[in-house]
């Protein structure tokens, strides 16, 4: 056994034969799985399970895999991955607006799945070496406790949005490109059609009050990326 400390994930995949060998693999690396067939039950299964991570397939009878993300981050900052048999960039990017942390296109190959289960729950345990707080004005970021201040007040941000605002603003004042990003948040080169960047950036900015039409706090610097402005955030 080789667990990370990640422990209990909930599996919600309809095709019980690939759920099984998913389930059988994870378990054989020290993790503890539920599996669950429909959609319609996953949001229970959730709340009785109290996983620490959710794998979710978008194709699910009695109630989508989108619906189920959405469900499921009204309650909980929980990560979840989806899992897809499209490669259409719009499948993923919907999964992200959802509130997914990730995905993983079928055919599934378990050890890509826990290599992806592993570097979130890398992304849940700061090294206590580093730094671990950031303060630009009324913001605050806190990498120890996962916390987010906006003037005082408390930001909700899912597991990747809150690792996309601590790279930036541990770059504050620096261009990142899509590249950049993608390869210190999930290991792959941008391959030039990845939105995904695109769509955590504009979930950012939505949350951290920036103005979407004009962004000021989180610039888009065209043709190269992005850049973290650490004098926009004062009061």
């Amino acid at each position: 056994m080789d667990n990370l400390g990640f422990g209990k994930v909930l599996l919600v995949e309809d095709d019980e034969k690939l759920s099984g060998l998913i389930a059988h693999f994870l378990s054989q690396h020290g993790f503890e799985v539920l599996q669950v067939y429909r959609g319609d039950l996953a949001l229970a299964a959730f709340l009785d399970f109290k996983p620490k991570i959710v794998v979710l397939d978008l194709m699910l009878p009695g109630q989508s895999g989108l619906h189920v993300c959405r469900e499921i981050r009204s309650v909980s900052d929980t990560p979840i991955v989806i899992l897809t048999a499209k490669e259409d960039d719009l499948d993923h990017i919907l999964g992200l607006e959802s509130g997914a942390d990730d995905y993983v296109i079928k055919p599934i190959k378990p050890p890509v799945l826990l290599a992806r289960l592993r570097a979130l729950q890398r992304r849940q345990t700061p090294d206590s070496s580093v730094c671990t707080a950031l303060e630009f004005g009324h913001l605050s970021i806190d990498r120890s406790c996962r916390e987010v201040r906006l003037a005082g007040e408390g930001i909700e941000l899912t597991t990747m949005e809150f690792e996309l605002l601590w790279l930036l603003a541990s770059a504050a004042g620096k261009i990142l490109s899509r590249d950049d990003i993608l390869n210190r948040m999930r290991g792959i080169a941008f391959d030039g059609l990845n939105r995904s960047v695109d769509v955590y950036i504009s979930k950012l900015r939505g949350k951290l009050k920036d103005n979407p039409r004009e962004p000021v706090c989180i610039k888009t610097i065209w043709g190269k990326g992005y850049l973290f402005n650490p004098f926009a955030w004062e009061l």
